[in-house]
């Protein structure tokens, strides 16, 4: 029976005991913040043993993908060097929830063996926890397993907890006897490590909760948990004693080996060849599913173990003469294994193999120095020596070796690392990073963020990528000023930090997420997402309801209406920008971005104001990319290698070893932002302002998706209210307009004609009110109705009809007083008069409470005390008089 065979009889049997087929769940374990990857089949069903979630199905089945690398849970190490030891694996598992219990459990796991595998028997051994009377008592007089082969275990092998607390119970394990020919004694004796009995099924009996004190209480609704290894079980059905002999495994094998010109065979004779072809072979699988669940390689949480993995694989490609890029190669090989069982392989096949092919090649321009450099440092140690840190920090830093790969090739000359060693120099450069970051922008991180990261505290984990909720477990809390604080109250604003987390925090341009975060009986409102640091991701707002302390687990919340209109708009403007050089030139660069909710802003180097028909051409090119709907695709680089691929570089973006490379249709872009997954997404692009922002800097503004709809809405909105104000259909609006304004036009010169006329009866009547003091002609007088530029228009009608005079006119404008105050070119001439109209205005301002001021010709100024102006005006022959007898 091949391993698509078991896979699917397990499936089948299920089903025909009642059970629902629930598929495989990501290998990210969003419902569960403290693991890296899902690496049980129970995983996805947490909530359900806990109660928190209620479905109508209380029987189901899963072949569940899985993956053992990182964390507590890391067999990296062994793998390929062991039958059994796996990255990935696959785990079948069948789950009750307070239906059937031990009994049904343990018949259904004994038929599925016996039946329809078909295993003999005599070769089946089964352990139970030793104080499981009950579980004894059904496998030994229902089952009738003879008592030799039912083994009583004490260990804490044979019961089984979720946590320090909560629900747990005794296991009981199905083991088979590959017999005498293989070394290893049965289960529960001193020789049970070795590969002569390999458990194949484990029956978790989870019918107790267990307090803070240790105290067991049984649970109202006992579950059941199983799980079996598809790869072990696939071993025994195909008579083999290695899961690497399986069809599982052989044909990328094989595929392997043509690739380095070996003979299969032979080379799985051949002891150091086969640990490196199942080493490719399992890393292979783990490599893809990674990837195909969204998880890149990197230097942090999940996409480091990728990392790791990738690079164990490929240094074991070069043990085998293959020198260049090869991994990638065996992507469709591992598709043709799985495809049928997993779509999203072949879903996600041509993003796995550029990702693969993209590491390879960065990771080969150091691969060869590094490994110099190591044999020169081992070489000068003995067998049982110690590898310092410094090269292990050097290899890490300079060259790209994970930890565990050095010591994975350390171990072969059987030569020891220092750990603790490597551990100080990444303290030292952390601490030397985090000194010479000042902040995003202007703005200055606070010395918390650094103090947590200095205690410790690990980066957090930004999931956004590939799902809008998830659950994370609280590191840190900061009150509304900053400060951190041990817990946070109902009504509190304050900030949340958590280990991993789905909200985007604000960084290149796009704005943070907003959201909610939920626990049993609370919430927190995420009023916005920040980035105090590279590492760090902050989550500002308030406590709607309940408490919030460390450590405590919350369901994470992305408003997916927000995110979704901001993924819009920041792909729109890649698209943008792409358009943008195509339409005015190669010029053209980013200088400032903003992404929101409902728009988007881009500012770019350009000299000139753009026309109409360039605005029109650029939202057409962007539309037609959005048409054709091509797929989102994003791969890791170095910032190097981004360029060099005709990446485009954000403005004002810091980069580190690494750049997220975002293609959308033609458009490449080094960006750290979320976006569609296919450029249809977008649905609209709508311009709706362009201008200036600086010299050769201009700035277009946009909408997009459902927001771009509604402003066409809006605007078609306007457009019927004006026809229907202007009783016109819409067609005719612009015909209507060009009337109304030629008839405005008409209008305006009336106005002009008549107030032209007012102002020539307003001066001929104050011609009238002319004086003769000292010999000079005076004006001095209040006109009514008028403001200063109507003071202004009358004081030049004057002096073109006044050949001489001096003249101050006033008026009240609003409880203030206004004053303008002329000299005509002859008497400013006259050197025996010194008549200045500055001088002139400021006496009679000051008599109404004020200043003034000006030219000699001309001059302003005004008071706050109305009741004095007419007092203030008869005073002007007098200081006329004084004027002229003063300099005469």
């Amino acid at each position: 029976m091949n391993a698509s065979e078991v896979r699917q009889q397990f499936i089948q049997f299920f089903q025909r005991n009642g059970h629902y087929h629930e598929n495989s769940s990501s290998l990210i374990p969003r419902n569960d913040p403290t693991l890296l990857f899902t690496n049980a089949g129970m995983v996805q069903f947490k909530n359900l043993f806990l109660g928190g979630e209620q479905r109508p199905e209380k029987r189901m089945v899963t072949v569940q993908k899985c993956v053992r690398a990182g964390g507590k849970h890391n067999d990296l190490e062994n793998v390929g060097r062991t039958a059994r030891h796996h990255t990935f694996f696959e785990m079948l598992g069948n789950f009750s929830f307070g239906d059937y219990f031990k009994e049904a459990a343990i018949v259904m796991a004994w038929q599925f063996v016996t039946e329809v595998l078909a295993l003999p028997v005599e070769r089946l051994w089964v352990t139970v926890y030793a104080e499981d009377d009950e579980a004894y008592r059904i496998w030994r007089h229902k089952v009738m397993i003879p008592s030799d082969k039912l083994v009583r275990i004490a260990s804490h092998d044979n019961f089984w907890s979720m946590g320090e607390t909560g629900p747990c119970g005794p296991c009981s394990e199905i083991f088979y006897d590959f017999g005498p020919s293989v070394a290893g004694g049965p289960p529960g004796s001193d020789q049970a490590d070795g590969d002569r009995f390999v458990e194949i099924w484990n029956l978790v009996f989870m019918q107790y909760d267990r307090d803070v004190n240790g105290q067991l209480t049984p649970l109202p609704n006992p579950c059941i948990d199983t799980g079996a290894g598809l790869e072990r079980i696939a071993a025994i059905t195909q008579g083999k004693t290695s899961n690497f002999e399986t069809d599982l495994f052989q044909p990328i094998i094989a595929a392997t080996a043509a690739l380095a010109a070996l003979d299969p065979q032979a080379a799985q004779q051949q002891p150091q060849q086969r640990v490196s072809l199942q080493v490719i072979a399992d890393h292979l699988r783990a490599t893809s599913f990674l990837i195909a669940d969204g998880v890149l390689p990197s230097n942090e949480g999940r996409g480091y173990v990728l990392r790791r993995i990738m690079r164990r694989a490929m240094r074991h490609g070069r043990l085998l003469g293959l020198e260049e890029p090869f991994f990638y190669r065996l992507v469709p090989t591992l598709e043709a294994v799985m495809g049928e069982a997993y779509p999203e392989l072949s879903a996600s096949r041509s993003t796995i193999a550029m990702v693969i092919e993209s590491e390879e090649k960065r990771f080969a321009a150091t691969l060869g120095s590094g490994l110099r450099l190591l044999d020169e440092q081992m070489a000068r140690l003995s067998p049982g020596g110690v590898l310092e840190g410094s090269t292990l920090f050097t290899l890490y830093d300079t060259f790209g070796f994970p930890v565990d790969l050095t010591e994975d090739i350390a171990r072969d000359r059987q030569i020891q690392i220092d750990r603790a060693g490597f551990e100080r120099c990444m303290a030292e450069q952390r601490a030397r990073a985090r000194a010479a970051w000042v902040g995003s922008g202007d703005q200055k991180i606070a010395a918390v963020y650094h103090q947590l990261l200095d205690e410790g505290c690990s980066a957090t984990e930004f999931l956004g990528y590939v799902t809008e909720q998830a659950r994370g477990q609280v590191v840190a809390l900061l009150d509304h000023t900053g400060c951190r604080v041990d817990r946070l109250a109902s009504g509190e604003s304050g900030t949340v930090l958590v280990n991993q987390t789905p909200f985007y925090g604000e960084s290149g341009g796009q704005v943070g997420d907003s959201g909610i975060m939920r626990w049993d009986g609370g919430s927190f409102e995420v009023q916005d997402s920040q980035k105090p640091t590279p590492e760090l991701i902050a989550h500002r707002g308030r406590v709607v309801q309940g408490q919030m302390v460390p450590q405590m687990t919350l369901t994470l919340e992305v408003d997916t209406g927000r995110r979704a209109a901001v993924r819009w708009h920041h792909s729109a403007t890649h698209l943008l920008q792409y358009a943008l050089r195509q339409q005015l030139g190669d010029h053209v660069k980013q200088a400032g971005s903003l992404v929101s909710a409902d728009r988007l802003r881009l500012d770019f180097s350009h000299f000139t104001a753009l026309t109409e028909t360039e605005i029109a051409r650029i939202e057409d090119e962007v539309n037609a990319m959005i048409g054709n709907n091509e797929a989102q695709q994003t791969l890791l680089m170095t910032p190097e290698q981004a360029i060099a691929s005709g990446a485009m570089a954000l403005f004002g973006e810091k980069y580190g070893s690494e750049v997220r490379v975002v293609r959308l249709g033609p458009s490449l872009e080094l960006c750290g932002g979320t976006h569609v997954k296919r450029t249809g997404d977008i649905g609209l692009f709508r311009i709706t302002n362009e201008s200036s922002v600086a010299a050769g800097v201009r700035r277009i503004e946009a909408v997009c998706g459902t927001v771009a709809r509604r402003s066409f809405q809006r605007d078609a909105q306007t457009l019927r209210q004006v026809a229907e104000r202007m009783r016109l259909v819409p067609s005719q609006i612009l015909d209507g307009i060009e009337k109304l304004m030629g008839r405005q036009k008409e209008l305006e010169s009336a106005v002009e004609r008549a107030r032209a006329d007012i102002l020539a009866q307003q001066v001929e009547q104050l011609r009238q009110q002319l004086l003769v003091v000292a010999g000079v002609p005076l004006l001095a007088a209040t006109v009514a109705g008028v403001d200063i530029k109507g003071l202004r228009d009358l004081l030049d009608r004057l002096k073109d009809r006044l050949s001489s005079a001096v003249m101050v006119l006033a008026a009240v404008e609003k409880d203030k007083v206004v004053l303008i105050a002329g000299v005509t070119a002859d008497l400013l001439s006259d050197q025996s008069r010194r008549l200045h109209a500055g001088d002139l205005v400021r006496f009679v301002s000051e008599q109404v409470g004020g200043k003034g001021g000006g030219r000699a010709d001309m001059a302003q100024g005004g008071g706050t005390r109305p009741e004095q102006l007419s007092v203030a005006l008869a005073a002007v022959p007098g200081w006329i008089q004084k004027m002229v007898q003063e300099h005469g």
